[in-house]
């Protein structure tokens, strides 16, 4: 018997995002790695080290490499568009990271470009994408727990204290927590809420200025069936919500609750712009230091969460866990355990592939891609302007 095809893909951008990703892309059954783009050299020469692939400086001639058939752009935030639009002329699919675009209009022309060119654009990783998530979405969908009433998602973490180069921290250019940790947080929300938000008001906090940029929202959104969800955000490291997924780590991981608090101190010993970016670059793949080959990988021990999430149904109330669905009804509490998959993230990979080899259709497209990014950008406009926004480009997901 012949082993199934697996998906030519192609990565552009070798930075922390790559870094979370590459244990899931190295091993994943259904994926080969074919090709990268990046600009740093050390980068191209690690990775043509591990995976005996082209590497190249140019984002085009990506691109144009007829050995590949799909793009996983991890590149930041202000260059997705431009990227997508060259990825779409050249025919290859798209997986791009959150958020989809940092404006409306370039998130539309991206939608409309892979529309045009037959080809997939997908948003991962996101944490809408995590097995827990995607079990309670099912249980919504199936009628077992009614209709969704009420959605409570809190998350406090040390997110604007981790290693940032200038634009993570300039708004304009898609910095700070609403675009990078919002945008996992409204899609969670959004998935479980039926994916169409009428309107939303909320406030912003920017409260350190040397890190000028939003490190904290909160943000009431009502959906068009009268469901309403609160989301808040804290990226300024002193109190960690983890606490409530039983000192589970975003990633899945167990960890130390007395190393919290450790990230402002440790930039606290940046002398300037220049070294802190210097961290951070220090971080991604090829950095020195960084012991050569693919790293290991086992199965996870848990799932990947964002913080507290409690849905409030018709018929009981579900609280994520990183083993699963937490169910308190009338007369019983439960615990639904979501199975484990083989590798750490493999979600978003699983469902990219059924995409471009299968044909199933992505519930996290272009258009649910650009429906997050509508909330993101009402939240900072709801803020700036003190007033409630009507949202006009959402969409519901597959399955309600």
């Amino acid at each position: 018997m012949r082993p199934p095809r697996r998906l030519r893909l192609g990565v552009a951008g070798l930075g922390r995002a790559f870094m979370l990703m590459l244990p899931t892309l190295a091993h994943h059954p259904r994926v080969q790695i074919v090709a990268c783009a990046d600009p740093r050299p050390e980068a191209r020469i690690r990775f043509t080290a591990d995976f005996d692939a082209p590497a190249f400086a140019d984002f085009g001639a990506l691109c144009d490499d007829p050995r590949v058939e799909a793009i996983y752009l991890a590149t930041p935030h202000q260059f997705h568009a431009a990227q997508v639009a060259r990825a779409a002329s050249a025919g290859r699919h798209i997986l791009v990271e959150k958020p989809l675009a940092v404006t409306l209009a370039e998130a539309a022309s991206m939608v409309e470009r892979a529309r045009a060119a037959g080809v997939h654009l997908m948003v991962g990783h996101s944490h809408a994408q995590d097995g827990p998530v995607q079990t309670a979405r099912r249980m919504i969908a199936g009628g077992e727990v009614g209709a969704v009433r009420l959605i409570t998602a809190a998350n406090f973490t040390d997110f604007l204290y981790r290693p940032r180069r200038v634009e993570e921290l300039d708004t304009a250019q898609g910095g700070g927590v609403v675009f990078s940790q919002g945008a996992h947080q409204v899609d969670v929300v959004r998935l479980l809420g039926g994916g169409r938000v009428r309107r939303l008001r909320a406030l912003t906090g920017a409260w350190d200025p040397a890190r000028p940029t939003e490190g904290a929202y909160t943000a009431l959104l009502e959906f068009e069936d009268g469901a309403a969800a609160s989301l808040t955000y804290s990226g300024y490291g002193r109190f960690d919500s983890d606490v409530f997924l039983d000192w589970v780590g975003e990633m899945g991981l167990r960890k130390d609750p007395t190393r919290h608090g450790l990230a402002r101190a440790a930039l606290a010993g940046v002398a300037d712009a220049a070294a802190e970016a210097a961290l951070k670059t220090n971080r991604g793949y090829g950095a020195p230091g960084q012991p050569p080959g693919l790293p290991p990988v086992s199965p996870p021990e848990f799932h990947n969460q964002f913080g507290l999430v409690i849905a409030c149904c018709e018929k009981a109330d579900l609280r994520l866990t990183a083993e699963g669905v937490e169910l308190h009804g009338d007369d019983r509490r439960l615990l639904r355990r979501t199975p484990l998959p083989d590798l750490p993230r493999a979600e978003v990979l699983d469902a990219f592939c059924a995409a471009v080899l299968d044909g199933a259709r992505p519930v996290l497209d272009g258009a649910w891609g650009m429906a997050t990014l509508e909330v993101c950008l009402a939240i900072l406009q709801s803020a700036r302007e003190g007033r409630e926004i009507a949202l006009h480009h959402q969409v519901a997901p597959e399955g309600f």
